[in-house]
Order: C-alpha cells, then sequence, then structure tokens
C-alpha cells in the first residue's frame, strides 16, 4: 500500500502523518509512507486544501485530521 501524507508541515499535517502510522501499525498492514510538501504534486491530487490523505494514488480526506479509528476504517476497506 502507498500512503502519502500531504501538507507543508503544519501542525494539523504532522497529526494526520502520526495518526496515518498508528493505524497501519493497529491494522498490521504493509505500507510506504511518504510525506509530500511541494504545492504542485499536493494539486496533482486535487487536493486544494491540506492536509490530504492518498491511498494508492486516490485521494481519500482533504482538509481535516480524521481519527486513527476513521483511517483504519478507510485503509481497511
Amino acid at each position: 500500500m502507498d500512503i502519502k501524507i500531504l501538507g507543508t508541515g503544519c501542525k494539523k499535517c504532522e497529526t494526520l502523518e502520526m495518526n496515518t502510522r498508528q493505524a497501519v501499525e493497529a491494522l498490521g498492514i504493509q505500507a510506504e509512507i511518504e510525506k509530500v510538501k511541494d504545492f504542485k504534486e499536493i494539486a496533482s491530487y486535487g487536493v486544494l486544501k491540506t492536509p490530504g490523505l492518498v491511498v494508492d494514488g486516490k485521494a481519500l480526506i482533504s482538509g481535516k485530521v480524521p481519527s486513527v479509528d476513521e483511517i483504519k476504517n478507510l485503509l481497511g476497506n
């Protein structure tokens, strides 16, 4: 699984990364997690408001920080 955390490094972006890592660990799945800070690359996913969560090339979250359980639900489906 390829996961990208989109954002410039703000507190919300850091929280999204932390929650995502916790969700991946709790589910016991193999995932490559990458932080993306480049605005052009962020926009290429259709994300105009950060933070954003992209899984396997598909933007799932934009502009909010989901809980660990919400991320687990997204990744588990």
